[in-house]
């Protein structure tokens, strides 16, 4: 069967997927405002909501205490990254089962090229709606699909009728669709860019078709060239299913900022763990170590080093990270309110230049981490722990 039109790009998007997590392991949520990002009281925020929750405003990265305003019935809860990854590892495999042109952007959304699969699975919007109905009945949770001739397209369907949405968008449809739509719905407009092109008087994707490419280029330069193709449906990029551009991280806000080096490097042992745990799940390896570092007055930095070869090894990682923190962000006597770990730069574990001396003694490390990864998910996150992530290591 032919693909109608060239509709063979797919942009799936788990609706509230750590929430829907939660509910579905805890039926008795159902229905309720659950809020997955820490105490109410607390200075985390908000990592996933479910739709009722969001009825009251509530949104990702909004402060948990702004959250607990807006919905003062809220379920808070402190999410559970191994069952989320578990769970991810599931969903892509699913998305794999369609295609192995599958580009993840996150734990819970990527996209897929069906352009091979017609004869299997009929035209795109066909295949769009069987990854749908999949999701729905082997992992009983709700992913709202975009279907459109390119990435961007794809993308913006995707977030048009959430949730549980399935939106196409045909060539056709790009002059009637996209005009009314306001400019935040451009990929790579974040707020500052918004608030710049309001500014010109910019509102809505038809404004950045109107006024030209050549105006929004004379003041946004080369990306008001990027905008203008996007506004007009442009996109020519393909579904790259490399992990070269990806990475994979984890932050944390804390409570109370931390005064002592020795905290932040129990935190960074839990953060690594988790980036880990993220990179072993997704079989690949980091070549660079990232760390961000946000003080009280909100000033943040990140430090990064590229290792000699690609590792998903929690210890290379935690030593790696540390080493950032102690020798080059500046955190002695000083005090921290977040701190995250990244890893980049992707690549299959076993890539990279090696030698034989110390090879035993990361083959051991690595057994030591799948061993934990697999108790915990048999037990839960806190069956075992390494005793440095605990005050005066007990």
């Amino acid at each position: 069967m032919k693909a109608a039109l060239g509709l063979t790009i797919l942009h799936v998007d788990m609706d509230a997927f750590y929430a829907a997590v939660e509910v579905l392991d805890d039926p008795s949520l159902q229905g309720k405002p659950v809020i997955v990002g820490g105490p109410a009281n607390s200075r985390s925020v908000v990592s996933s909501a479910t739709y009722e929750a969001r009825k009251f405003g509530v949104r990702s990265a909004m402060p948990s205490a702004q959250a607990a305003r807006l919905c003062p019935q809220g379920i808070f809860l402190p999410g559970r990254m191994h069952r989320y990854v578990e769970i991810s590892g599931e969903v892509m495999r699913i998305f794999r089962s369609f295609t192995p042109l599958v580009e993840p952007l996150s734990l819970d959304e990527a996209f897929l090229d069906v352009a091979g699969a017609e004869r299997l699975f009929g035209d795109g919007p066909s295949a769009g709606r069987l990854v749908k109905e999949k999701i729905r009945k082997e992992l009983g949770l709700v992913a709202s699909v975009g279907v459109s001739f390119n990435k961007f397209l794809a993308k913006l369907a995707s977030d048009l009728e959430k949730p549980d949405g399935f939106v196409v968008i045909a060539p056709g449809d790009v002059d009637r669709r996209l005009p009314p739509l306001p400019v935040s719905r451009l990929w790579g407009v974040g707020p500052k860019t918004q608030t710049r092109l309001e500014a010109l008087g910019l509102r809505t994707i038809g404004d950045v078709r109107a006024a030209g490419e050549k105006r929004v280029v004379a003041e946004l330069g080369d990306f008001g060239s990027h905008i203008s193709r996007l506004a007009r449906g442009e996109d020519d990029r393909s579904v790259e299913p490399s992990w070269d551009a990806r990475s994979i991280g984890a932050e944390r806000t804390f409570e109370r900022d931390l005064a002592s080096v020795a905290a932040m490097e129990r935190e960074l042992l839990e953060l690594s763990e988790e980036v880990g745990t993220r990179l072993r799940s997704d079989a690949v390896a980091a070549r660079t170590i990232q760390i961000k570092v946000r003080f009280p007055d909100f000033r943040t930095i990140t430090r990064s080093r590229t290792l000699e070869r690609p590792t998903d090894i929690t210890t290379e990682i935690y030593e790696t990270a540390r080493a950032l923190l102690r020798d080059k962000a500046g955190v002695k006597g000083s005090r921290v309110r977040l701190l995250g770990v990244q890893a980049q730069n992707l690549a299959a574990p076993g890539a990279g230049q090696g030698t034989l001396f110390g090879e035993k003694e990361r083959a051991k490390e690595r057994r030591l981490d799948r061993t934990i990864d697999a108790l915990r998910q048999k037990l839960g996150e806190d069956a075992i722990v390494r005793a440095r992530t605990r005050e005066n290591g007990r």
